[in-house]
């Protein structure tokens, strides 16, 4: 299996045609179409269902395009690497991070390496810490930004200056907007919308968890999400009150929603983690480097 191929099949499953796909790889149709067949052989499983205008992805090629993905971008990440490695520093810096206002400490940092070595560039992904940690360990990251609860054991990490804080969104012509703060005793029995992350209690460092103590199990959760713009939507359609982060839902009076903290104050500490085992350009060491200067 080639990379070339892989790249082929790829822009096939994009583009659900054959002979749309060959113009953009600038190459012939019959060439194109035996060399998806090649493939299915040798992978041994149909990869597209074909009809007589288009063609569409079966499950086993789903799973193939994901794969393929995956070793494309590391590919080009390998080459991006390479290219630079004679020369002063430069290349590319491979971010993941989450829905924080820690982003503006990382945002700082590419700004001032920016200035010193304009031949840098960082690419941010942005995920939920799922996502972060299962490119981290695949290495198509360098770093990733997370926001507690979240596990390091298999990291390297760092303490950002910076955090979040917890509190609800209610709609803004709900009686609790107009509260300042809102206290445990209120919460245990509102229905709550809540991110799964902060639900594993195997965490070690869960203080969302401990800050409820003996009353986490009481928690009405009637729905979860990995996404807060999500979450803000099922509030504004009275599913139930999101218990969230400051910085990740828009809480306005044009989004007609409303953030209260919680009391006693409960922050949500910030993370930049790399493998242990991961090997660093010069751009990616460089950044290292800065981020260990703020974090001092």
């Amino acid at each position: 299996m080639e990379l070339r191929t892989l790249y082929y099949f790829v822009t096939v499953a994009k583009e659900e045609s054959i002979t749309r796909a060959a113009n953009d790889l600038h190459i012939t149709q019959p060439t194109l179409s035996r060399q998806i067949k090649d493939l299915e052989s040798e992978m041994g499983v149909k990869l597209f269902k074909r009809s007589n205008h288009n063609i569409h992805i079966t499950e086993e090629g789903i799973l193939l395009k994901k794969r393929a993905e995956e070793l494309l971008e590391m590919s080009q990440k390998i080459q991006d690497e390479f290219k630079v490695l004679d020369k002063q520093v430069e290349g590319n810096v491979y971010i993941g991070c989450g829905e924080t206002k820690g982003i503006r400490i990382i945002a700082d940092i590419f700004r001032r390496i920016q200035v010193q070595h304009p031949n840098i560039h960082f690419h941010v992904y942005s995920g939920n810490a799922e996502d972060i940690t299962s490119r981290l360990d695949k290495g198509l990251l360098d770093f990733g930004i997370l926001i507690q609860p979240a596990n390091l054991n298999k990291y390297k990490a760092l303490n950002l200056p910076s955090y979040d804080e917890w509190g609800i969104v209610v709609k803004r012509d709900h009686p609790l907007s107009k509260k300042s703060f809102i206290e445990k005793k209120e919460l245990v029995h509102m229905p709550l919308i809540c991110s799964r992350q902060v639900l594993d209690r195997s965490l070690s460092n869960n203080e969302f968890a401990w800050w409820f103590g003996d009353d986490f199990d009481q928690l009405n959760i009637i729905a979860t999400f990995n996404l807060a713009y999500n979450a803000g939507l099922m509030v504004k359609e009275d599913v139930g009150y999101a218990i969230t982060l400051d910085s990740i839902i828009e809480a306005s009076v044009e989004n007609n929603l409303c953030f209260i903290p919680l009391k006693p104050q409960l922050n949500a500490k910030h993370n930049i983690v790399w493998r242990k085992d991961h090997t660093f350009s010069k751009a990616a060491q460089l950044f290292l480097e800065r981020a260990k200067d703020v974090c001092k």
